[in-house]
């Protein structure tokens, strides 16, 4: 007995209609759900991280090629052999980092809710965007080189073999085998 391929065909045919019409309308609304945010540009998490001092990724080019944070450096203080000294000056970096980015990051908040509301009620004017725009700008600059100062600190207090080994940590850099490891410094 011979079936018949033109049902499983149109079956086959079907789904994957359904699979591109989704993905279709995803990708036709990137921002769908966005608009109920309190401040649209910025997620929950990205304001709460703003107001703790959290680097959200603004020191990337500084961890990434080798200027770990104090942050992460005391986090792994024991496995990276850090003397009391250096864990010391690390915790204040931290701290004094805290103190510095908190207010900065809390002032971005402030000002991307007030380009929010200026567009919300529909009373933003060219000169209002470019002052708003502006001003956000200058302190997006001041934050990262806030983030990005105390990275640069931290690591001039580091031997070549801790920040090394942050890298094999951190996933940077492949592991080296137990026995192979020798301080070279």
């Amino acid at each position: 007995m011979k079936r018949s391929v033109f049902p499983i065909t149109v079956w086959v045919i079907a789904v994957l209609a359904g699979f591109s019409s989704t993905a279709l309308a995803q990708s036709a609304q990137p921002y769908s759900g966005l608009q109920s945010r309190p401040i649209k540009a910025l997620s929950d998490q990205q304001v709460a991280d703003l107001r703790a001092g959290r680097g959200i990724g603004l020191a990337l080019a500084a961890e990434l090629n080798g200027y770990p944070g104090p942050s992460h450096l005391v986090e792994l203080s024991d496995q990276l052999g850090l003397t009391s000294e250096q864990l010391s000056n690390l915790k204040g970096m931290f701290n004094a980092m805290k103190a510095e980015t908190i207010p900065i990051g809390e002032n971005l908040v402030a000002q991307e809710d007030k380009l929010d509301r200026l567009f919300a009620e529909n009373v933003i004017s060219e000169q209002q965007l470019k002052a708003a725009t502006e001003n956000i700008g200058e302190t997006q600059a001041r934050l990262r080189n806030a983030h990005l100062r105390y990275h640069l600190q931290a690591r001039a207090i580091l031997q070549p073999s801790q920040i090394r080994r942050y890298a094999e940590l951190r996933g940077y850099e492949p592991q080296a085998p137990a026995h192979h490891k020798h301080n070279q410094d």
